[in-house]
């Protein structure tokens, strides 16, 4: 093939593609707005509104742009997330800080998979919803969900778990300040806890900046830690599950080391260095948002809300009792350490 006849067909796929993307872009612009004139969660929203237009996901000249907007456009806004996070701002956490957090990320999804059986659902599921619960909602949700094995109802887990972390992230946003007024906690260690627990990053820092300045900023530097755990965590999980499933034939074995990761990866050390500029910094920042926030529209318009609601209410008591348990763990853990 010549370089003309690659031009020509990569013109073709981007006419093919085009569509999609252009009907996903405008749903997450629609949320968008919603969101900042109803105070909503633009991910929600964006969620929604996808579902109510699932349709166009099903035939239809969008199709393809559809998928490649929930799929590829998903994995470059994880990846631009790590322009986000620093050396030196996990540094300042202190190293006491900084394992429990760890502890508290991982104590999270060890308890999600052991007691995922007696909700009746398998491992996939558990991982899952505790990895959003334990890191940072539906971005870790879309995060894991790309390097689980792939079957039926993986669409329909993901749809789900994005609507419930992002309901209860919301819910925690108002009720959290209340409680850490209640406990009489300080604004450091009320920082520590809203960063430590509640799943979104807008809803820390909405909470935090709601109690004080001091503690807005401690939660927003808590909770971006708990973001940086998100290459380490799924790069681990990838490993685990390509082990598991180079036994079984049912499953497609992801990469080793996933691109999206790798991104991450890349993007963190060189804002750890210094490498990349502030303003850079926080123009990737944003573009993450928006790359995420389309592909969750696109996620929702390749769905079915009947078969997403039928995951049951099984499926809400699990994220409950997860969500509960790492304020718990957060809790106990600012007893110990103050």
């Amino acid at each position: 093939m010549t370089q003309i006849q690659k031009i020509d067909a990569l013109i073709d796929h981007m006419r093919l593609l085009f569509p999609g993307v252009m009907v996903a872009i405008t749903v997450a612009v629609a949320a968008k707005f919603l969101s900042e004139h109803y105070d909503t969660p633009a991910m929600l929203l964006a969620l929604l509104l996808g579902i109510a237009v699932s349709f166009l996901g099903e035939e239809g000249k969008a199709v393809d742009g559809i998928g490649f907007a929930a799929k590829f456009m998903l994995r470059f806004g994880v990846a631009l997330l790590g322009a986000r996070i620093s050396f030196s701002l996990m540094a300042g956490l202190g190293f006491d800080l900084i394992a429990m957090v760890i502890a508290g990320v991982l104590a999270t999804i060890a308890f999600g998979m052991a007691i995922a059986r007696f909700f009746g659902h398998k491992w996939r599921f558990a991982f899952l919803t505790a990895g959003s619960v334990a890191i940072c909602g539906a971005s870790a949700a879309m995060a894991i969900n790309a390097i689980l094995p792939r079957d039926e109802r993986s669409e329909e887990r993901l749809i789900f778990t994005v609507m419930g972390v992002t309901v209860l992230s919301t819910l925690a946003m108002i009720a959290y300040p209340i409680l850490v007024n209640q406990l009489q906690l300080n604004d450091v260690a009320g920082g520590i806890f809203l960063g430590g627990t509640i799943h979104d990053v807008a809803q820390v820092v909405g909470a935090g900046f709601s109690v004080s300045t001091e503690a807005g900023e401690t939660a927003t530097l808590v909770k971006l830690f708990r973001v940086a755990m998100l290459a380490p965590i799924v790069l681990v999980a990838s490993l685990i599950i390509r082990r598991v499933c180079a036994r079984s034939e049912t499953d497609k074995r992801p990469p080793i080391l996933p691109s999206f990761v790798v991104g991450f990866l890349i993007l963190a050390a060189l804002n750890s260095f210094g490498v990349i500029p502030t303003a850079l910094s926080d123009f990737l920042g944003q573009s993450s948002r928006w790359f995420l926030l389309i592909a969750i529209a696109a996620v929702g318009m390749k769905s079915n809300l009947k078969q997403v609601l039928s995951v049951g209410g099984a499926a809400i008591a699990l994220l409950v009792v997860e969500t509960i348990f790492i304020a718990i763990f957060i809790l106990l853990g600012i007893h110990f350490l103050t």
